[in-house]
């Protein structure tokens, strides 16, 4: 200890002579752990108690060269060794759970002297409780794998000396400088990639719910690929260096400075509390950081919501940042020495290399409508690869004017309604416009919407992310390859007159969201403003503003209501009208859809889509005065089963003797097929035991799910036992139908599908079976319900369970509806009530979205009647909700 030389600069919290002290007289290992643990909770302090977070970054790098300063000097070192600081490190960054990146250089000798050194100090400082990430290589192995490996060339670019020959980490630059390895056009292009690559892992959007601060568009590795580049370029270690350089303005400069920060904040409180390195902003963590960061619940806007709108913000400026730099380097580092190919657009734009830029510097001074027109231009000409950096910062300099005599300009009008009839790339051109400030100016309402966060189970983006996510959708719906997943959209699509309707209402259905009230009439008031002030007709105004208030319609009536009731199909088409709207809704819903979460489109929702756009389009065609008559609509599926079982050898006697009193819904809801396959089945079945039934069930040839019928005496607890065995084996209930007859059995129809959305493989309709037999057959002495732990993503909404109640005196039965967040086990809790108050399940409508759930059941008491007393209505709700949000509690 005594050969130990001080450590330069010690961190001003930490008391260097008490440390040595402690060292020469006792094991070191405990004594560095303190060191560390007490470093941690100072940092830690600092932290909420908002010091300046480089203060806090820089310091923590300082502290652990401190602590390898000592760690080193704890082993003989032979010389002809160099332990250097790579990566994050090497810049002298550090958050609390990131790791240590180190490289020990050495020289390459037969016999290393520093061998058993080199052991023991890499396992001491895991001993320690330090996170290392280290390599041990020789000058010529790191030259070697730096020219093949662009990872391995940047960390080296940002290393520094911590101890031992320095001279071994000076050689290494010489040799991997850009004179050497990775000539600054090669890095650029190889990190781009490496950039696009990573974008895409993110669907190339900032915006999700629950968004990676490092890796994501617009995180804190966006920041240092524009170092990483402008560093290898300009010869510099520091981005600070280049302030003067013209290579960004000042407010460029403030923007990646402050954005920075806000990110390493938010970085270095998730790796706080998470006390690991984690890098995803997930729900655990937001409602902790928007406290831990100052933001209140107000009136209008969680903590959190405000919270993560800065973070989107933030982000965004950082994505526009990101373009513009690296648009600058691309044309200063690949375009150098190029023979400049320069092709006029027009007066005011020209193409330079197959990049669009502004003829001139003052072109959007002297004519602002150009801050739209160039958009256009790139939506007609799939030629032009994107805006040069130049141009970019004119556009920016220019935004603000776009004011309100600008978009009262009927010239500007017409530019706009032009892009959306852009041929190519419409949403990439939004999107542009977005990121350089454009959109939001010139559509206010959607500047409202700008990282504005859904807070619920439903959604997985910002409103303006899922806006232009229903757009593209739009538009993919007219490429070939949609022709499989969305045959009736694109279909659909491919005849449609004016697509550009369709994009507007798309653009709107949720531009009201967070104002209050019902998001959908105000949105249709701002859209039909935009109609006419953008020149549309009274027609085209009407239907695009009634397709912004009816946009939730189409998916509520699929899932909520009885499609095979001809009724329901019925009001559906006379509040549709007529075709043109049928179609444009169906356009809408479907993109909708898809673009609020990937897991909500399956082939079951597909399924009820396309059934109720072909009924609804017969109706229609039928004429709205011409209603289906349901006793005819019976009598014609009865007939059709007969006349399926005849073949098979069975009379009409015979098969309406089987099928008794099975009261009309059967045959309402029911195919012809799927009733000849029941009734041939029950038939045939003699045993007492349950009749369990297993197939894929398809509409117009397609897959829709997994059939399950159930015939078993009637007993109460059926259903419940039935969910139960299903829950176990990770099928979810799309959809229940509950039958009842006179002879004393119960028909129950589950369509279900796997844990991916899918059909379940005809491999597990064995297990199926059996899984539904053994636990119908406990069903007189019904065990409590399984339990299975509730997904990490619900436990942080506030979202209590919620039912309403009314009566359908025409149906006979009484509606009650339950919205609740979804977790296992959730239908069978609910059959539990059920049986707890003598309530008679006669059908059921299962509608999951996302992780919520709104399920509709229709029920009776014990006689068959509406529940009519508001007693046991009110202790009905009770028990559902406080059985549901118990599951919760029990699983957490």
């Amino acid at each position: 200890m005594k050969n130990t030389p001080y450590f330069e600069r010690t961190p001003f919290f930490f008391d260097q002579s008490h440390f040595r002290a402690r060292l020469a007289d006792g094991a070191p290992i405990p004594i560095f752990k303190d060191a560390l643990h007490a470093a941690k909770v100072n940092f830690d302090r600092r932290f909420r108690e908002g010091e300046d977070i480089r203060t806090l970054v820089y310091e923590q790098a300082h502290f652990v060269d401190f602590i390898l300063h000592y760690a080193w000097h704890q082993f003989n070192w032979q010389g002809g060794v160099c332990l250097v600081a790579v990566g994050g490190y090497g810049r002298g960054e550090l958050h609390p759970a990131s790791d240590v990146d180190l490289l020990l250089l050495h020289e390459e000798q037969a016999r290393d002297p520093n061998l058993d050194a080199i052991e023991g100090f890499f396992t001491f400082l895991w001993d320690i409780g330090l996170e290392i990430g280290h390599s041990v290589r020789t000058l010529e192995q790191c030259v070697e794998i730096a020219a093949q490996d662009i990872t391995v060339a940047t960390n080296i670019m940002e290393s520094r000396t911590l101890s031992g020959d320095a001279g071994l980490r000076e050689a290494l630059m010489a040799r991997t400088g850009p004179d050497k390895i990775w000539a600054p056009d090669a890095f650029f292009k190889a990190k781009f990639q490496e950039q696009q690559e990573r974008h895409a892992k993110y669907d190339n959007s900032s915006n999700n719910l629950e968004p990676n601060v490092k890796n994501a568009p617009g995180g804190l590795r966006d920041i240092q690929m524009i170092g990483w580049v402008a560093k290898r370029f300009f010869n510099v270690r520091t981005i600070r260096q280049l302030e003067g350089r013209g290579f960004f303005t000042e407010e460029e400069f403030a923007i990646l400075l402050t954005g920075e920060e806000f990110l390493w904040r938010v970085r270095y409180g998730l790796h706080m509390l998470a006390k690991r390195g984690e890098e995803r902003l997930l729900f655990d963590h937001q409602r902790e950081l928007a406290t831990l960061f100052g933001y209140q619940d107000t009136a209008e806007r969680l903590a959190i919501e405000q919270f993560m709108h800065r973070y989107y913000r933030i982000v965004q400026a950082l994505q526009e940042l990101n373009d513009v730099l690296l648009q600058f380097l691309s044309e200063a580092i690949l375009q150098s020495g190029q023979q400049q190919n320069v092709e006029p657009i027009n007066a005011r734009f020209q193409l330079r290399n197959g990049f669009i830029e502004a003829a001139y510097t003052k072109v959007f001074e002297e004519d602002p409508s150009a801050l739209l027109e160039i958009f256009v231009l790139m939506g007609r000409d799939k030629r032009i690869l994107g805006v040069r950096a130049s141009t970019i910062r004119l556009i920016r300099e220019c935004r603000h004017l776009v004011d309100e005599a600008f978009r009262a300009d009927p010239d500007n009008a017409a530019l706009f309604m032009e892009l959306m009839r852009s041929p190519y790339s419409l949403v990439r051109q939004l999107k542009r416009m977005k990121r350089y400030g454009i959109l939001g100016r010139y559509l206010p309402e959607f500047d409202k919407i700008t990282g504005q966060m859904q807070h619920d189970l439903f959604h997985i983006y910002t409103v303006d992310e899922h806006t232009l996510l229903v757009m593209k959708n739009m538009r993919r719906f007219r490429l070939p390859q949609a022709q499989e997943k969305f045959p009736v959209a694109h279909h659909i699509m491919k005849r449609l007159a004016k697509p550009e309707l369709l994009y507007i209402a798309g653009l709107y259905h949720d531009i009201a969201k967070g104002r209050g009230g019902d998001h959908s009439m105000l949105g249709k008031v701002d859209a039909e403003a935009f109609c006419e002030r953008h020149g549309l007709s009274g027609r085209e105004t009407r239907l695009v503003s009634w397709l912004v208030e009816m946009h939730l319609l189409m998916s509520a009536v699929s899932q909520k209501q009885d499609i095979s009731d001809p009724d329901v199909i019925h009001k559906f088409a006379l509040l549709v009208g007529d075709q043109l709207r049928l179609d444009y809704l169906y356009l809408l819903t479907v993109a909708d859809i898809n673009g609020t979460n990937p897991d909500l489109w399956n082939t079951w929702r597909a399924s009820l889509m396309r059934q109720l756009y072909l009924e609804t389009k017969r109706a229609l065609r039928r004429g709205l005065e011409n209603p289906i008559d349901r006793q005819e609509m019976i009598v014609e599926t009865q007939q059709a089963a007969i006349r399926k079982l005849e073949d098979k050898n069975f009379s009409e006697p015979q098969v309406r003797a089987l099928w008794g009193d099975m009261g009309e819904d059967y045959f309402l809801r029911e195919t012809h097929l799927d009733i000849a396959w029941h009734t041939e089945a029950i038939a045939c079945h003699s045993s007492d035991e349950p009749l369990v039934l297993i197939r894929q069930s398809r509409f117009n040839g397609m897959e829709g799910a997994t059939q399950i019928f159930v015939r078993t005496k009637d007993r109460d607890n059926v259903f419940a036992a039935a969910a139960n065995a299903l829950s176990g084996l990770h099928l979810d209930i799309q959809d229940a139908r509950i039958y009842s007859s006179t002879d004393g059995y119960t028909i129950d129809t589950f369509f279900v599908l796997d844990e991916n959305g899918e059909p379940t493989h005809h491999d597990r309709f064995d297990t199926i079976r059996r899984a539904l037999h053994d636990e119908l057959a406990l069903v007189d002495e019904y065990p409590d319900i399984i339990q299975r732990r509730t997904p990490r993503v619900l436990k942080h909404f506030a979202m209590p369970s919620r039912t309403m109640i009314s009566n359908d005196l025409l149906a006979g039965t009484t509606v009650l509806e339950v919205i609740s967040p979804d977790r296992p086990g959730l239908l069978a809790a609910i059959g539990r009530v059920f049986l707890d108050y003598g309530i008679q399940l006669q059908n059921a409508k299962i509608a999951t979205l996302g992780e919520r759930v709104e399920d509709i059941f229709f029920i009776t008491d014990r006689d068959g009647q509406p529940l009519s007393d508001p007693a046991l209505c009110e202790a009905l709700q009770t028990g559902i909700c406080k059985a549901l949000d118990d599951i919760v509690g029990q699983q957490s």
